[in-house]
């Protein structure tokens, strides 16, 4: 009969046929090994969101729902073109690239709308 190791440490297992690991912290530290790859990637792509979404809304005045700025003054500020959470197609064809509630339709010359979404 072939003998049973644990997952996480390879130690050899007593006790119900169907075990696993030799102890609780064994069984959460091969489940967090498991986990943690995954939840640090959605981790880091949440922050670049999140941060994006800052900056966007550090660019519009208090009280007001929209504003103009440069590409040139979004990268300087840490700005990922790269992430993003969702876009919307406007009736004219404009599509406006959405961090949650702040987003951003590029204009000519490398110039850019930021706006605010209001809720309905």
């Amino acid at each position: 009969m072939e003998k049973k190791t644990c997952l996480n440490c390879g130690a050899p297992l007593q006790g119900r046929s169907d075990k696993k690991f030799c102890d609780d912290q064994c069984r959460n530290n091969y489940n967090y090994k498991q986990y943690a790859d995954n939840s640090n990637f959605i981790r880091r792509i949440n922050h670049k969101i999140k941060k994006n979404r800052n900056i966007l809304e550090s660019f519009i005045p208090s009280g007001e729902d929209m504003a103009k700025t440069t590409k040139d003054r979004l990268l300087r500020e840490g700005f990922d073109f790269q992430y993003q959470t969702h876009t919307i197609e406007t009736k004219k064809g404009s599509i406006y690239h959405f961090c949650y509630d702040y987003g951003y339709l590029p204009l000519d010359g490398d110039w850019y709308l930021i706006v605010r979404r209001k809720e309905n």
